[in-house]
């Protein structure tokens, strides 16, 4: 069983504090404890995400929605117990409790059983990737290098994008080239990585959707659309069962951004005067990652050789009343490497 000392989170939490405890475990959930080190429940990232959707302060205490009716095995049980367990609920993890205490994680490793969860992961989709700006927030590098060629540790841009995409049995890429499009095509030419690369050529920039518009009757089902400066570190196979099963036409994920105003913020009475001054104000946004699932017949709804934005898709699709959902994952599962001050960031978090 694997080590279980960092899993195990204080019941006195906010849930933003424990969100992010969610993130290091690197298992998905986090098991919340009393004062005496006893179990009270867990928290997964689905929790979060139900959290976020329902509008919920995370500044609240995370008990306020913490999982008390969880999956868990006891101490002396037997492999074809835990195998049972793990495979009837989809299961990767499992918390192994003694007397009320967290004594181990189980995980499907442990049982030699490779095939409980794996298989559960793999994803009949493909992918498109936006690669045909300028990158102008990267410049001067920019100037000599497209920005999807920019390296991270031993790989660019889009083979870490791919890669990630990649683990869920995702092969086929779809890539929109306009800006430096010889360069990047020159470079997939010559290494090999076992994917199966389709260019969208722009002859002049599009907008996000009027590419899209290119590869129209391409897909046969969902399809993932990203930005090429963009990671999630999250679930795909989660964010695609979620699309299918609320029956969205487009689904955005999206991060809970902390922001925190570096100064005091004078609030006025109604008569101008002052009510009172709020010290370095804190906000939550939910802002859109870049990273969308899409089904195929929203394609329809995009002007033909027009500059289209999917703000534009998204829009026109709500005007339709089409239902257009928000999958949110936790700030600390958002990377943005497509600005400078956010680049080093980056290469610490995805080169480790």
């Amino acid at each position: 069983m694997r080590e279980y000392s960092k899993v195990k989170i204080s019941h006195k939490l906010d849930i933003r504090s424990a969100v992010k405890s969610i993130n290091e475990t690197g298992i998905g959930f986090a098991v919340i404890v009393d004062d005496d080190d006893l179990v009270v429940g867990i928290l997964t990232d689905g929790d979060f995400r139900r959290a976020v959707l329902k509008g919920l302060d995370l500044n609240d205490n995370v008990l306020k929605i913490t999982n008390r009716d969880f999956r868990s095995l006891q101490s002396g049980f037997s492999q074809e117990e835990a195998i049972c367990l793990l495979k009837s609920g989809n299961f990767t993890f499992l918390p192994v409790i003694q007397d009320g205490r967290l004594i181990g994680i189980l995980s499907e490793n442990d049982l030699q059983q490779p095939e409980i969860g794996a298989l559960n992961k793999k994803l009949q989709s493909e992918v498109v990737i936006m690669a045909g700006g300028k990158g102008t927030r990267m410049e001067p590098f920019t100037k000599i290098l497209p920005k999807p060629l920019i390296p991270i540790g031993d790989r660019t841009m889009l083979e870490v994008i791919m890669d990630e995409y990649a683990k869920y049995g995702i092969k086929d890429f779809h890539i929109s080239v306009c800006h430096k499009a010889k360069m990047i095509k020159a470079y997939f030419e010559y290494i090999e990585n076992g994917y199966n690369i389709h260019y969208i050529n722009e002859d002049s920039p599009r907008g996000t959707c009027g590419a899209l518009k290119l590869a129209e009757g391409k897909f046969n089902g969902p399809f993932f659309v990203s930005n090429c400066d963009i990671i999630i570190k999250s679930d795909y196979s989660k964010i695609f069962e979620y699309h299918q099963s609320q029956d969205f036409m487009l689904t955005i994920v999206t991060s809970i951004q902390h922001m925190v105003i570096p100064y005091g913020v004078c609030e006025l009475n109604d008569v101008g005067g002052l009510s009172r001054i709020n010290e370095k104000p804190k906000f939550d946004y939910l802002i859109n990652t870049g990273m969308y699932v899409l089904n195929p017949e929203v394609l329809q709804y995009i002007p033909t050789d027009t500059f289209f934005d999917i703000t534009d898709l998204i829009k026109k699709l709500l005007d339709l009343n089409l239902k257009v959902g928000v999958y949110p994952v936790p700030e600390q599962s958002y990377v943005d490497v497509g600005q400078w001050a956010e680049y080093k960031k980056a290469i610490n978090i995805l080169t480790v």
